[in-house]
């Protein structure tokens, strides 16, 4: 395909990778399983890339379908040439195009058409070749008509000149250029709305190179912007735009000349410089939002793939002060086995009373674990369950309640808790986000979790693709249990979706617990090509084959079962023993498909059969002494969560209703370009407070050593 070499330069990748890629997801191949089980396709390339080539292809895709447009426009105006088709067609370039197009475009009546129509375009042909001395002795012949004076006519002449100018690709080319080098945002308040502003007041007077604009910054001044408080424009050096013009078009020192000049002023002003004001304001967003959702999507990934407690039985507590604090207690699947309220914070300080019910639940329910909400009441939550002598181990976990209310109130809650109110499914949701993270934030919007910042200013469809894919990619990471996942989690594995998500649910509530993968083409719609997709994914505990409860893809199942009779063992011998698999070279089982990629990703699974590549949870505790910003002096040490990364920084959680920012410049003693690249959602820190703002309730933080 003629673009497929353009995607591998841009990417930095073989045209045959990309060829090969596009194939696949042209087949309806999945990006996790191409991923994962294509990498001999493909030349290993990950998530990311692949999912880059895939927007790369619909881009070039939309404007191939654009320049068919405009073929067809040119055409029908009787002006195609077969030289100016050809440039369309080679040109990959949307800005170049559309110059190209330019003077084609049907418009609306501009003045340059009004002149026309009075017949002064000869007197523009002939002021544009500038020979003569006296504009007004050449306007002459043409006052007549409609045209009262030779001033008249010298005016309508430069309302056609101006258009030539703005029509030329040299010329906007030129502008496009100055842009690029030196255009600066600027953005100032509305006057009369500095009161009503104050949340912008950082922006109120802002000059700074556009090319150095952070995104952040920039999304939040086209947000003043949009709201009414701010005025927000790019502009490049004036004075030097129309040096770059005036050569192009004036071409001595003369009267004409002079004429000629007002009009590739007028021209840059009116007409070019607005237009490319347009097409800037409208990349630097892009790439704005592009950078916003790559920051929001990562967050999302390490949300989704926190460390899970596992199957535990869990008591969860939603905190809450007048209305009490919801109290639920689950079993080791998360399923609801007893609720109730407690109130042992004011007014009501029923607190030995809600001390007796805990304990007397913990009892009765054999919990291993309580998780608490993170939201009101939640520090004084956490420090009335640490008061309580139990009569076992029970672990302590503070979780982040970000859109439980959300799912609380969702047709999936409602689905699952038909008889329960919002608050006894929000307690549910937070006990279920310690076991199992993953599992449970599927169920609710990617945007209402909470780990982005400006997602309301972002192209919506964007943001919604990255978002669906990041909790694809994470979910097919993780694989699912085929016997015990919802129906929400499932919709995520590669090649199913909701209804084949229902149908397997369903088939497994009428004949119960899948015992082979094999099983899974007995689902009703589930065809070859959704089990060569979806197969892999799903793992079976205490299968009839091992290999069902592993990563390794059934049409990959013949090379283990060789393997291990080359061995003279079975397959269940040769996962558990380390001696035997040692004597496998890979490359014997070589063949026109399979290659060294996929054979180590098999002995990885063989290794560690059905592994769950997150990581361990850890028990963290707040300093008992810091409640409120109020508690906070200027070189204090405390630990604290990671509750956001963003471009500009970290926000961390130290027990206290507000986040504290560890600004870039303050996450480590070197230098740091990406803060992803030093911290991580709910990464456990210690920060130092460098600045207190009482009045505004900001926190200043620092990781460096000092």
């Amino acid at each position: 395909m003629i673009y497929n070499a353009i995607i591998a330069k841009s990417l930095n990748i073989q045209e045959r990778q990309v060829a090969n890629t596009l194939k696949l997801l042209s087949e309806g191949s999945t990006i996790p399983f191409i991923s994962r089980y294509r990498k001999e396709m493909t030349g290993e390339l990950n998530e990311v890339q692949i999912q880059e080539i895939q927007e790369q292809f619909e881009k070039y895709t939309e404007l191939e379908k654009r320049k068919d447009s405009i073929l067809k426009s040119i055409e029908e105006q009787g002006k195609l040439t077969p030289e100016l088709k050809k440039r369309i067609l080679e040109s990959w370039n949307i800005n170049e195009i559309e110059d190209i197009y330019l003077p084609f475009k049907p418009k609306r009546r501009t003045r340059a058409e009004i002149a026309k129509e009075k017949g002064l375009e000869p007197l523009a042909k002939i002021i544009m070749r500038q020979i003569g001395n006296d504009a007004e002795d050449a306007a002459l012949p043409f006052v007549k008509g409609d045209i009262a004076d030779a001033k008249e006519a010298i005016k309508g002449a430069q309302d056609i000149i101006a258009e030539w100018v703005n029509e030329n690709e040299v010329a906007r080319d030129r502008v496009r250029k100055n842009f690029s080098y030196e255009a600066e945002i600027i953005s100032k308040v509305v006057k009369s709305k500095e009161n009503e502003a104050e949340k912008y007041r950082d922006y109120f007077d802002i000059h700074e190179p556009l090319k150095r604009c952070s995104s952040h910054r920039l999304l939040a001044m086209r947000r003043g912007e949009t709201e009414g408080f701010l005025r927000v424009s790019i502009t490049p050096d004036d004075e030097h735009s129309l040096e770059r013009l005036y050569p192009l078009f004036v071409k001595g020192n003369n009267d004409l000349s002079r004429v000629v000049s007002e009009a590739v002023n007028d021209s840059y002003k009116r007409l070019i410089k607005p237009s490319i004001e347009t097409e800037f304001a409208a990349s630097s967003k892009e790439k704005a939002d592009d950078e916003a959702i790559r920051v929001f999507a990562e967050n999302l990934r390490q949300l989704l793939l926190s460390p899970p407690l596992g199957q535990k039985r869990v008591l969860a507590i939603d905190p809450g002060y007048r209305t009490g604090c919801k109290v639920v207690c689950l079993d080791a699947q998360g399923n609801l086995l007893h609720n109730e309220t407690i109130y042992p914070h004011p007014p009501q300080n029923e607190r030995t009373m809600a001390m007796k019910k805990i304990a007397k639940m913990v009892e009765a329910y054999n919990i291993e674990a309580i998780s608490i909400g993170n939201g009101t009441a939640g520090r004084e939550t956490e420090n009335f369950i640490q008061s309580i002598q139990f009569d076992r181990k029970v672990q302590v976990f503070v979780v982040s309640e970000s859109g439980a209310s959300i799912y609380s109130a969702s047709p999936i809650a409602r689905e699952e808790f038909p008889n329960y109110d919002v608050t006894v499914r929000g307690a549910v949701s937070i006990g279920r986000r310690l076991m199992d993270p993953l599992a449970e934030l599927v169920k609710i919007d990617p945007k209402s979790i909470g780990v982005g910042q400006y997602q309301h200013d972002v192209d919506q469809n964007k943001l919604k693709k990255a978002l669906d894919q990041t909790v694809i990619n994470s979910v097919n990471l993780v694989g699912v249990n085929l016997n015990t996942a919802s129906k929400h989690l499932l919709t995520y594995i590669s090649g199913l979706g909701p209804q084949l998500a229902q149908n397997i649910v369903d088939y497994r509530a009428e004949n119960g617990a899948f015992i082979s993968r094999k099983q899974l083409k007995s689902v009703p719609r589930l065809g070859e090509k959704a089990f060569e997709q979806c197969a892999g994914f799903l793992r079976i505990q205490d299968a009839e084959n091992p290999l069902d409860n592993t990563a390794v893809h059934p049409e990959s199942y013949n090379i283990v079962e060789l393997m291990a009779k080359d061995l003279k063992t079975s397959v269940s011998e040769l996962i558990s023993n380390k001696e035997l698999k040692k004597q496998i070279n890979l490359e014997k089982y070589k063949t026109d498909k399979i290659g060294l990629p996929t054979l180590h990703d098999i002995m990885e699974e063989l290794d560690k059969p059905g592994r769950d590549h997150r990581e361990t949870i850890k028990v963290f505790e707040f300093d008992p002494t810091i409640h409120t910003i109020d508690d906070l002096k200027i070189g204090l040490k405390l630990p604290g969560i990671v509750t956001n990364v963003t471009n500009f920084g970290a926000f961390v959680d130290v027990g206290i209703k507000e986040n504290g920012l560890v600004h870039i410049s303050e996450l480590a003693d070197k230098y740091v370009s990406n803060p992803s690249d030093v911290v991580s959602l709910h990464q456990h820190v210690e920060v130092r407070v460098i600045g207190v703002d009482r009045e505004r309730k900001r926190v200043q933080l620092s990781m460096k050593e000092g």
